[in-house]
């Protein structure tokens, strides 16, 4: 048996306490996808107003976007993530396709890096080594972490141009809606599939 004390956690204590959140993204989901199942059971955890349906607490503030502001082509396909409303945006090429997602995004100013990049790398069910600053605040933490179930990447990640950035999914939904990773930008592993499939390597991105 594993030994889960925190002089030498387990694998699963690790990526517990690397996604622990407050609740809150079954709330931002449930807006996103009007689904009436999930806001009953909102309602019956006080999350939702009982006579209007209205999310409590959402935080994304859902708008939609237009690409020209931001992008000078829609060569590739463009993808905006706003950091403060915690939504990433997608336009395809031929502007056919428009997604909007709500996301997790970086915890602290510190981890957030603005700007343009793109995608230089996309994998299926990626494998996760924590950077040398998160083993360096971090010791106890494990080095590796292969694809799975308790790998804090879910099941889809795409790679960026910047070193250790990554638009990726999450096992833990209560990540969603919240400044709560290491820099990187968090989908529910349903929507980062879909995304997946609608970029390619080269789609631009920019994070603002």
């Amino acid at each position: 048996m594993a030994n889960s004390s925190p002089k030498n956690p387990s694998r699963r204590a690790v990526v517990g306490s690397l996604l622990a959140t407050p609740f809150l993204g079954r709330a931002v989901f449930a807006q996103q996808t009007n689904d009436p199942a999930l806001f009953e059971q909102l309602k019956a955890e006080n999350l939702a107003n009982p006579k209007t349906g209205a999310v409590k607490h959402n935080i994304s503030g859902f708008t939609n976007k237009t690409w020209q502001p931001y992008f000078s082509n829609l060569k590739n396909g463009a993808i905006l993530v706003d950091t403060e409303s915690r939504a990433l945006h997608f336009w395809s090429e031929d502007q056919s396709v428009y997604k909007l997602y709500p996301t997790s995004v970086p915890e602290t100013p510190e981890l957030t890096r603005l700007g343009r990049t793109r995608i230089v790398r996309k994998r299926v069910g990626p494998d996760w080594r924590p950077t040398p600053s998160m083993l360096k605040r971090n010791p106890e933490w494990p080095k590796y972490i292969p694809p799975g179930p308790e790998n804090p990447l879910g099941t889809h990640a795409m790679y960026l141009s910047w070193r250790y950035y990554r638009i990726h999914g999450t096992q833990d939904t209560r990540k969603i809606g919240r400044r709560s990773s290491n820099g990187c930008i968090g989908l529910y592993n349903e929507h980062i599939a879909q995304l997946f499939d609608l970029c390619k390597v080269g789609t631009q991105v920019l994070l603002i």
